[in-house]
């Protein structure tokens, strides 16, 4: 089972180095510019939010995790509820991808 702490402390960090892009215009930006290593969308989230994402995430090649809430993931990054956020550092995606499959 994935550790929920620390994906939050590790999202945080990457917030702080400038490595998360997040709202839904900058977010579709990284995707598109392929800047974005890896696409993190809230459980909670719309149907179409989460169908908009995969479809992106599937064109662009982009991998996706649907996990946490919308509260949980802006916090994370001291902001106010965030549906979607893009990883755009290979560095923190390598080891927020290793939380995620371990």
């Amino acid at each position: 089972m994935m550790n929920d702490e620390r994906l939050l402390s590790l999202l945080g960090l990457a917030q702080k180095a400038g490595k998360i892009v997040s709202g839904e215009m900058a977010v579709e930006k990284a995707i598109r510019n392929r800047s974005a290593k890896l696409l993190l969308v809230a459980a909670d989230a719309s149907e179409s939010t989460k169908k908009n994402y995969q479809d992106m995430a599937a064109y662009y090649s982009t991998p996706i995790f649907i996990l946490l809430t919308k509260d949980q993931l802006g916090v994370s990054i001291g902001k106010i509820s965030r549906a979607a956020l893009a990883v755009t550092d290979t560095g923190f995606n390598k080891a927020i991808l290793k939380l995620l499959t371990m």
